[in-house]
């Protein structure tokens, strides 16, 4: 099993900001936060990069590393990759040429929509289908918040990822192919994706089933959604642009990021969409325990109604849904007067795109790994058993870990002392083998020093 360290993670938290106050270590879905010297503190081998935590912090201690905007001046031709989810962020009566124009007034040279390759990525997801069905149910690579989730909660499941690119990944290559064509050289571009969550951020950084990522650089959409709006509204209303080429989608590439956007451009007879990490953790324990059966492919997307509703997202998720679903209205009109949407700008490159979309099969990379020695991490597994009996199963929290089956693996992965439980140590206090002075020493090494010597004022 690797090394936890040797697993990008976009997520950090701010230890001058954070209070300690627990709500991330409640509600991450892998458990992968604890609680120490009254600060939050993250487990890289249990980190999904999900951002559920980001989302919850009440101090805005939990932040999301990005690349420095600056970034894209130190090429002559820098790229913006963009989601139509950032699009459907800006109000109607900004049209997709504007916010075009402001980006590229804002510094970049070109802009390239990575629903472009959509229905190229669903036709290598079908031909991957139709030479795997043995491997049923196929599960979408799409939301690397789902396959990093999988690959460490839900390990036996790896091999259903199907072993694919995502759509901005697609993109991308054939945005450096369209400039290398012109005789661009490599190094004058640099292709920064615009990202509506954190783990796209770590997808790009240290990608799965794949060495390196062609993209050069990402940009949190949150904050170049405060750039272009500021941007446009300082130009005004008579401001004139002068005319652009913007991408004409069909409308089921513009779709393809909400929910059921995949299910409803692929092969499968039977499939589910099932967004909101939760139900999709509710759906996968079902999997994994055989209580469903026949279903040909999975749509899994860690977010409610998708990548609206990401964790970089300023709109509300419904909103953005609405604005793309009318997007996707208009496509779809213009499709019957004729127009040529830019999917069959880009069949001439089909074959060398779905060529390039493979990766390596993604590999299972289980929290649960007690020992790479089988007979010793069945020793841990029955010493876990037994710490569990001695634990109250009531998961205050007030151990530092979310639950008490999270002590207990703590305690004998030797990152957790049993003595943290407060129930533990009253049982040690009436046998006379701990002080009341111990117990508040192990509070304060866990709550802090000075939230747990503060006295309560009259």
């Amino acid at each position: 099993m690797a090394n936890e360290d040797d697993f990008y993670h976009s997520l950090e938290i701010d230890h001058d900001l954070c209070i300690g106050c627990s709500h991330c270590m409640k509600i991450c879905p892998t458990e992968a936060i604890r609680i120490r010297d009254g600060k939050a503190w993250i487990q890289g081998g249990r980190c999904i990069d999900c951002g559920i935590c980001y989302k919850d912090c009440p101090s805005k201690a939990i932040y999301i590393k990005q690349d420095d905007f600056d970034e894209i001046q130190k090429y002559p031709h820098s790229v913006a990759l963009v989601p139509a989810v950032f699009l459907g962020q800006f109000p109607d009566e900004i049209r997709v040429s504007r916010i075009y124009a402001a980006l590229k007034d804002l510094g970049f040279r070109h802009v390239f929509e990575v629903e472009s390759s959509a229905l190229i990525y669903a036709e290598a997801k079908n031909r991957y289908a139709r030479e795997n069905t043995d491997k049923e149910p196929l599960i979408s690579s799409f939301c690397p918040a789902i396959v990093r989730l999988i690959q460490v909660k839900y390990p036996a499941l790896a091999d259903n990822i199907i072993p694919l690119k995502a759509p901005l990944d697609i993109s991308a290559i054939y945005a450096l192919k369209t400039l290398t064509d012109q005789k661009i050289p490599r190094k004058e571009i640099g292709i920064f994706y615009v990202t509506p969550c954190a783990a796209k951020i770590a997808a790009v950084k240290q990608p799965v089933g794949e060495r390196k990522s062609i993209i050069d650089g990402v940009i949190n959409m949150d904050s170049l959604y405060n750039r272009v709006f500021k941007k446009i509204k300082e130009q005004g209303k008579d401001y004139v642009f002068p005319p652009l080429k913007t991408p004409r989608l069909t409308a089921d590439a513009i779709l393809s990021t909400l929910t059921n956007g995949e299910r409803r451009i692929c092969m499968a007879k039977r499939s589910y969409a099932i967004d909101g990490i939760e139900n999709v953790m509710d759906f996968l324990e079902k999997l994994e325990n055989d209580e469903i059966e026949g279903v040909e492919f999975l749509e899994l997307r860690a977010c409610d109604q998708s990548c609206a509703g990401a964790t970089l997202s300023c709109e509300n998720r419904f909103l953005c849904s609405e604005r793309m679903y009318g997007r996707a209205r208009k496509a779809a009109e213009r499709e019957r007067n004729g127009e040529v949407p830019r999917s069959q700008e880009m069949e001439s490159q089909k074959e060398y795109l779905i060529e390039c979309s493979g990766v390596e099969a993604v590999q299972p990379r289980s929290m649960m790994v007690l020992d790479k020695d089988i007979a010793k991490a069945l020793e841990k597994m029955e010493k876990i058993r037994r710490v569990k009996a001695n634990l109250p199963h009531i998961d205050c929290g007030l151990c530092g870990a979310p639950t008490c089956d999270a002590l207990a693996t703590d305690y004998v992965m030797g990152t957790a002392e049993l003595e943290n439980c407060v129930f533990y140590q009253r049982h040690l206090e009436e046998q006379g083998k701990m002080l009341p002075e111990e117990s508040l020493g192990k509070m304060q090494q866990i709550w802090g020093e000075d939230r747990i010597s503060e006295k309560i004022k009259e």
